[in-house]
């Protein structure tokens, strides 16, 4: 078998065999296969696109390339969810310990981030002494134990698709439905879910700017995960704003904390109760997603859930008092205030502004070697929709010893007024098959 006859053969656009697939990938892997013949293969998928079958192929060889996470000691479906990536996207710190609650495990493993904010990791480690490095036999007794526990990805999950990813991004091939599908749902199988919930984010501040381009990549990931025997959903929910009102590390958690108390801001409520249905659904706790639904707004204003996101912080040493106490958690000592320019109603709020004015507070990372300042961030005051006098207060900047004023710029371009009313659009549409 010759790596350039498949290049051919797809240039052609012929289906690939598995055999063929398996080839390429584990060629790539090891390095008997270069560079410049993957960025050939890559750009012939872009043009020509994938079958079904050769998608869920493609995915499960990078899921199979390097280690693979075994959850089966834990007892239950486990499910885990999946975001696109937005701007003030706090759902995972709600859903764990909100879908636990009801005896569904979640065994999440997540990642530091790149960009606006830190990951789920760098949101967790703003709680005093909350211990991310477990091993895995205390990963697995944890779930079983509580229902919930996140740590750090360990061992070498789909070195193919680093490479891959690494190789699309300087060779104008990322926005190829099949590789972009491939990369996500791959890693999600080789975490050892059992069934699988994605958000596919939508708009200005998310990858897929239009509902068709996000459909079909929502359509795309959920048929790969069920053809390869992972039960899948999706929602498609809209970042042409950021979600909630916080945007940084510690403003988050505090913000999450909220939520569970059942005090959170509507559009991330009404998120994680979207989101969360599925994942309840899945899980086999409920037979419909409206009993689903209705199972967990009971958990989250009856206390259960803030209870449960309690037990998980202490299980992993961090100190429960949090929820109590938010100045526990590292605080800002400057903050600046951002006033209207002018009246009307919102109209728009650009969520890659205000991630990268929180970014520039020192909220997020530019590079992986970037230090991030969990105090930092920003909280908003008014959302789309909203009616704004001039001189009134839109956003509240905090950083140590930093300089507001490309912040402050940033955010005044992110906002955009009418003289109408505008009715903003959360959820677009639930996909469940």
């Amino acid at each position: 078998m010759r790596m350039v006859d498949l290049i051919i053969k797809k240039q052609e656009g012929k289906e690939l065999t598995k055999e063929e697939i398996r080839f390429l990938i584990e060629g790539y892997t090891d390095g008997s296969v270069p560079d410049y013949q993957m960025s050939a293969f890559a750009m012939a998928v872009y043009f020509q696109d994938m079958t079904d079958r050769e998608r869920v192929e493609f995915t499960m060889a990078i899921a199979e390339s390097g280690d693979q996470i075994d959850l089966s000691e834990i007892d239950g479906i486990k499910v885990d969810k999946h975001s696109t990536g937005g701007v003030g996207d706090t759902t995972t710190l709600v859903l764990a310990p909100l879908v636990a609650s009801l005896g569904v495990p979640v065994a999440k493993m997540s990642g530091r981030g790149l960009g606006h904010t830190g990951g789920t990791l760098d949101k967790l480690e703003s709680i005093p002494g909350f211990k991310i490095e477990i091993s895995e036999e205390d990963f697995i007794e944890l779930v079983n134990k509580n229902k919930v526990a996140v740590i750090g990805q360990s061992g070498d999950l789909c070195p193919a698709d680093k490479k891959l990813y690494a190789l699309r991004d300087v060779t104008g091939t990322v926005n190829s439905l099949p590789l972009i599908a491939g990369s996500i749902m791959s890693k999600k199988i080789a975490a050892g879910a059992d069934a699988i919930v994605l958000d596919v984010k939508v708009g200005a501040g998310a990858f897929m700017k239009s509902i068709e381009d996000a459909e079909e990549l929502a359509h795309a990931m959920v048929a790969i995960g069920n053809l390869a025997g992972r039960n899948t959903m999706a929602i498609i929910s809209d970042m042409s704003q950021p979600l909630g009102y916080a945007v940084g590390n510690t403003l988050e958690i505090e913000e999450a904390i909220e939520t569970l108390k059942g005090q959170g801001p509507a559009d991330l409520e009404e998120l994680c109760l979207e989101l969360g249905a599925q994942m309840v659904y899945l899980g086999e706790k409920a037979t419909s997603l409206e009993e689903a639904r209705e199972l967990l707004k009971e958990k989250l204003h009856n206390g259960e859930a803030l209870e449960k996101f309690k037990e998980f912080i202490a299980a992993q040493y961090g100190n429960p008092e949090v929820v109590n106490d938010y100045s526990l958690m590292p605080q800002a000592k400057d903050k600046k205030e951002v006033y209207a320019e002018e009246s009307g109603y919102v109209a728009e709020i650009d969520a890659d502004a205000i991630g990268v004015a929180a970014m520039s507070l020192g909220a997020g990372r530019a590079t992986k070697e970037s230090e991030i300042d969990l105090a930092a961030g920003l909280m908003l005051h008014k959302k789309v929709g909203e009616k704004v006098a001039k001189g009134d207060l839109l956003v509240t900047l905090y950083a140590n010893d930093k300089d507001f004023s490309e912040a402050e710029s940033l955010v005044h371009q992110a906002y955009k007024f009418s003289s109408t009313s505008v009715e903003p659009t959360l959820i677009h549409e639930t996909i469940t098959e």
